[in-house]
């Protein structure tokens, strides 16, 4: 039978015969490999790779302390007040088409009274622009700083999405190193030696994710000071804002504002619980109007306006959302999330092998050192992590994916008889694989 012209007829591999890539426009030898080096750095892909290594056969169900989605359980539920106020906009059809590109006015408005709260001065609806959770606000504040020839400051370890943005955008990385033993403070002593004229902004997460720290008043004073110093901008990542349990509360880095120009980047994912709605924001804290000045603002301006808007109907839902969400619903997620990280700093302690140097704070996770020459047979982090998730179907992020190599990093916003129940396998884990002294 006739072909009609087609490159039907396959050979043993798949491929048409006669049928090379290099016959098509659109081929490049090199395509995709930027794109295939950012995506490599996600969370993502690593926890992809980690859930296949998961054995199929096993009857155990996974633990799965590796990312940052609390939702599984059902503990941290989201505010009643919350879903109310979602069902309310969507009943009232006032929110089924397109929003300004900036966001809903009222919305707007809102987050401004909201993040104003803890600040020495007013945000106006103006300084908040909607993003599709704070990924997004990521995305844009890279892309809008990402010039020729210009590099930014990140943290040491960090939220890799930041990583595998500016690898997509090529805007230059230099990493300044957090100090676990001072409670994974900024070396600000590197961060002065590796600025330079064409540094363009520092990146705080505050609290912390990968580490669980809130930083002190004075040290967000100093971060500012230096920064200043420099001439460059704050990256406030504050998406975890207020998920503070320890002896520090939370600060945000905008009281700084008349220091520094600050831009934070938040999101109701985090302390509501609902990282799946996709509600984000970029706030810019800047009373002297620097920004401005500078025209970031319209560069902001300009990347939304050839981009993606949150959902209309969740962004209509925030006004309420943040009036009628009460005081005990936030309470008892801090007391939950303090009972479990008591719960796995004590159980670190007891495993051979892995030392956490620093207690949580916040947020959602800890870092730990694991000491490798006390276990046998594991070339590094993502290995140890494999054969964990293997062995134990117990999921926790390796270091290397945070830019802190032989590290691990634990969730344990989870239920406490999972997280117990995780942290058991982990330390039967070690015990098998101790290393036998001579």
């Amino acid at each position: 039978m006739a072909n009609n012209g087609g490159s039907s007829r396959r050979g043993d591999d798949g491929v048409g015969v006669g049928v090379t890539p290099s016959r098509w426009r659109f081929f490049r030898p090199t395509a995709g490999t930027q794109l295939a080096a950012a995506g490599s750095m996600s969370i993502r892909s690593v926890l992809n790779r980690l859930n296949s290594s998961v054995d199929a056969s096993g009857t155990r169900p996974v633990v799965p302390l590796g990312h940052g989605d609390p939702t599984s359980s059902a503990c941290f539920r989201t505010a009643p007040a919350a879903e109310d106020a979602v069902v309310d906009a969507l009943r009232s059809r006032k929110h089924n088409g397109y929003s300004p590109t900036v966001g809903v006015p009222q919305a707007r408005s809102a987050i401004a009274e909201y993040l104003s709260r803890d600040l020495p001065y007013e945000l106006s609806p103006d300084d908040i622009y909607l993003t599709s959770g704070c990924v997004q606000a990521i995305e844009i504040m890279i892309s809008v700083l990402a010039q020729p020839g210009a590099n930014i400051l990140l943290p040491r370890p960090g939220f890799p999405m930041y990583k595998s943005r500016t690898t997509f955008s090529e805007l230059e990385v230099r990493y300044f190193d957090l100090v676990p033993e001072r409670g994974w403070e900024a070396d600000l002593e590197s961060v002065k030696a590796i600025a330079d004229e064409n540094t363009v902004a520092i990146l705080i997460i505050n609290p912390s994710n990968p580490c669980g720290s809130v930083y002190s008043h004075d040290h967000l004073a100093q971060i500012a000071e230096t920064a200043g110093e420099l001439g460059i901008l704050i990256i406030a990542d504050e998406v975890y804002d207020h998920l503070a349990f320890g002896s520090k509360p939370f600060i945000p880095m905008g009281i700084f504002g008349k220091t520094v120009p600050v831009i934070t980047l938040g999101a109701i994912s985090k302390r509501w619980l609902v990282p799946g709605w996709r509600l984000g924001w970029i706030a810019t804290c800047d009373p002297n109007g620097i920004l401005k000045e500078t025209k970031i603002d319209q560069s902001i301006q300009n990347y939304i306006n050839i981009t993606s808007d949150p959902a209309t109907f969740i962004q209509g839902a925030v006004p309420q959302i943040i009036a009628n969400t009460k005081e005990e619903y936030f309470n008892k997620i801090l007391d939950l999330l303090r009972n479990s990280a008591d719960l796995c700093y004590g159980k670190i302690k007891d495993i051979r092998g892995i030392t956490c140097p620093h207690k949580p704070e916040g947020s959602m996770f800890v870092m730990a050192k694991l000491d490798l020459s006390c276990l046998d047979g594991f070339s590094d982090d993502i290995d140890f992590c494999c054969r964990l998730a293997k062995e134990e179907s117990v999921i926790v992020l390796p270091g290397t994916a945070l830019g802190m190599k032989d590290w691990v990093r634990i969730t344990f916003a989870i239920d406490l008889p999972s997280l117990e129940d995780g942290l058991e396998r982990l330390k039967s884990f070690c015990e098998r694989h101790a290393r036998v002294e001579a």
